[in-house]
């Protein structure tokens, strides 16, 4: 069956349309270069004197994040410690860890990872078990649970992996968005959806079924495991 004709109107119409469309995108292009080329020397030497002060300023706060231990994702031996540490750092990512919790471990390598790529907050890690006071103060029920803290005080909980898929090969992108949504990290991409939720096939070996995340008993002397 032939095709129909073409309406030579519908045509010229579409045409006008597209040649309209790439004459302002020319306009456009048109400005900017003029703006580049009514630059001039000096208005160059200033944009470059702005930009190396922004990147020695950056450098500096590197540099400050860095003797607070920053970078690192640390293990902290006493409650003092974790004290010690919320006053100097503004944004605190703690993860309450047991030796005999297999997902612990799983934890610990995303955090690992995050540690580096986001020096402007400090990651550390607390056995519970040696902690009790500072984990009964926190309310912290299920291991693992991670906690988000921002000037001292404690924004918000990651508890077991709920929130991360549900899966033990859950994304590290996935928990540093999950992160990102207390504000403790920077994070440039979009909070309102999770990113690709495909799975880490690194982490698959750890995968290790478990019972749903479990509270303290009657007593809250003992913390259960997720």
């Amino acid at each position: 069956m032939a095709a129909p004709p073409v309406d030579n109107a519908v045509t010229n119409i579409i045409q006008q349309q597209v040649l309209k469309a790439a004459q302002i995108i020319e306009e456009r292009l048109d400005e900017e270069i003029k703006q580049l080329d009514d630059l001039k020397c000096d208005d160059i030497e200033k944009l470059r004197e702005r930009r190396l002060l922004q990147l020695k300023k950056e450098a500096k706060k590197r540099q400050e994040f860095l003797a607070k231990g920053h970078g690192e994702y640390d293990e902290l031996g006493e409650e003092k410690q974790f004290f010690d540490v919320i006053k100097k750092s503004s944004n605190v990512v703690i993860h309450f860890y047991r030796n005999c919790t297999p997902r612990c471990k799983i934890v610990d390598h995303h955090l690992k990872a995050l540690a580096k790529r986001h020096v402007e907050t400090r990651f550390c890690k607390v056995l519970a078990d040696r902690c009790m006071f500072l984990a009964e103060h926190l309310k912290i029920r299920v291991i693992p649970t991670i906690a988000l803290i921002k000037d001292s005080i404690a924004k918000d909980y990651i508890v077991g992996f709920t929130e991360l898929g549900n899966c033990d090969d859950f994304s590290t992108d996935i928990l540093e968005w999950r992160i990102a949504r207390c504000g403790v990290i920077d994070y440039d991409g979009d909070l309102s959806h999770p990113p690709d939720k495909k799975k880490n096939t690194a982490s698959k070996s750890a995968s290790i079924h478990h019972k749903n995340p479990a509270h303290w008993n009657d007593t809250g002397s003992d913390l259960d495991d997720d």
